[in-house]
């Protein structure tokens, strides 16, 4: 997987609302000094906070890894994040709103930032490398504890100023109406792996090892599981359908913890979209490939897409015309 440019180390920094994932990236996408602290919250000053923790890592860094020098580095965090103004606009588990996080960035770390989203950035990788990447018209779908989504419109990233993908607050039938009655929620309600866990202890009053415990008991004839089981499969289904009928969709890749349920997901699933779709084509519902890692690879790629645009012009066609074809 090469990431770009051979001529320098970039460093990575996922932001999560638990822990951080930091590492330097070489050209080819190898991780150097992987390591996870956790996450810093300071309800005064949140995004200040995590920025001072992201300089003392830089450091740490330098001093393991003298000899690759970053020259630049990829910050991603969850929440609402305008790339293109560089503000983490609102995060509601780490606390900032309108923290101009690419200007305080550059001054702590005295490099180039390039900022994004976290399932943005790990899902264009995911694109670019993973089971999507013939695909152009692709939602990167992310189902843990809670849900999030990148969309991607012939090729390109639809991000609408960081308010696109919020796939998890889609309303979606409320598996839990009255008898009779209709009602809606949101996807992330009953299609997460912590809803699966929640609805199942609310309705059996057993406590169960996540979403992977209530698949067990739903696959050893735990009537209850199995329904809240195929109540999660059909928000998701219902959710996937919306997508196709709105923008085409021609692939759907699953990550996240919940996608590690395997064809015990995806067969279900596809058998409730193409129930649900009439005329429209189906898509291809894909597990994604590239694991914990594609964050740190996403915010590198980032980081290395800002160093390119960077370089003069000439340079980059003087490249292109040695190193193609004779």
């Amino acid at each position: 997987m090469v990431l770009g440019s051979a001529e320098s180390a970039v460093l990575s920094f996922d932001v999560g609302g638990t822990d951080i994932k930091a590492g330097l990236v070489d050209a080819r996408g190898a991780v150097l000094g992987m390591r996870r602290v956790p996450t810093p919250l300071d309800p005064a000053r949140p995004g200040e906070a995590v920025l001072d923790r992201l300089a003392e890592l830089k450091d740490e860094l330098a001093s393991e890894f003298p000899q690759a020098p970053a020259k630049a580095a990829g910050i991603i965090v969850p929440g609402i994040v305008d790339s293109v103004a560089g503000v983490g606009v609102y995060s509601a588990n780490l606390g900032w709103r309108n923290f101009p996080f690419t200007a305080e960035a550059e001054k702590r770390l005295g490099i180039p930032v390039a900022f994004d989203h976290d399932v943005r950035s790990a899902a264009a990788v995911e694109h670019s490398f993973g089971g999507s990447k013939e695909y152009r018209d692709v939602v990167v779908m992310v189902v843990g504890t809670g849900i999030a989504a990148a969309v991607f419109s012939g090729g390109k990233a639809v991000t609408a100023g960081g308010f696109a993908g919020e796939l998890g607050h889609a309303q979606v039938p409320d598996p839990d109406a009255g008898h009779g009655t209709t009602g809606s929620t949101i996807l992330e309600a009953v299609g997460s792996a912590g809803a699966i866990a929640k609805r199942y202890h609310r309705a059996s009053g057993n406590r169960v090892d996540g979403a992977r415990g209530v698949l067990l008991r739903a696959s050893a004839g735990d009537s209850i599981a199995a329904r809240i089981w195929a109540d999660a499969v059909d928000a998701l289904a219902f959710t996937i359908c919306q997508c196709v009928n709105i923008i085409g969709t021609e692939a759907v890749v699953l990550g996240g913890g919940l996608a590690e349920a395997g064809d015990d997901l995806l067969e279900p699933l596809r058998k409730r979209v193409d129930g649900m779709l009439d005329f429209q084509r189906r898509p291809q519902l894909i597990r994604a490939q590239l694991g914990q890692d594609a964050g740190l690879l996403g915010a590198a790629l980032n980081a290395r897409a800002l160093l390119e645009a960077a370089r003069p012009e000439e340079t980059r066609l003087e490249e292109t015309r040695l190193g193609g074809t004779p």
